[in-house]
């Protein structure tokens, strides 16, 4: 591996100097190195194997585009594998740690839904009128006119911190007597 890694750095170093074909050699040389490090990184991180090419791509294209960066003095494999290493994350960020399973498999084996209980708007209404007179006003605006809140506190003379407040307190104390009844 020694042996590659100063070939590769002897190849970097003509590319700087301007010698195209070296730097296509170059590349030509750590293309299938690069996609078999995406594939472990994407394996490892329980991905699709298949996506690794576009994760070489991203990494040439970068070090097409950063290869202003790397010392001349120092060895070109750890400055390569430092940007295959962040593509490979970036990929993996934009991704997600999500798993996707196909529910249709699975559809007779799963419990129905159960049906949430709802309460009348008479039931509502009754409740409403045990709130305090500031949490019940705010709620009617808000959840029954469709006010805004920024209106709503106009309407009140309240700041719309305190209308979110007694909205709050408003909603968790109807949800506490209905779910009581």
């Amino acid at each position: 591996m020694r042996e590659t890694e100063d070939e590769w750095t002897g190849l970097m170093r003509s590319a700087i100097s301007g010698d195209s074909a070296a730097y296509h050699r170059l590349l030509k040389a750590v293309t299938p190195v690069l996609r078999a490090a995406a594939r472990r990184g994407l394996a490892r991180a329980g991905q699709p194997v298949d996506q690794s090419e576009d994760i070489v791509q991203d990494i040439l294209l970068a070090v097409h585009l950063k290869r202003h960066t790397w010392d001349v003095r120092a060895p070109f494999a750890p400055w390569l594998f430092a940007i295959a290493r962040n593509k490979l994350i970036d990929a993996l960020r934009r991704r997600g740690r999500r798993i996707f399973v196909n529910i249709d498999d699975f559809a007779e084996t799963l419990p129905g839904e159960a049906v949430a209980e709802t309460a009348s708007a008479g039931e509502v209404a009754a409740q409403l009128q045990s709130l305090p007179p500031r949490q019940r006003d705010v709620l009617q605006a808000i959840a029954v006119d469709s006010a805004s809140i920024k209106d709503t506190a106009a309407k009140f003379a309240m700041s719309e911190g305190a209308v979110r407040v007694a909205l709050h307190r408003g909603l968790a104390s109807l949800t506490a007597k209905l779910r009581g009844q």
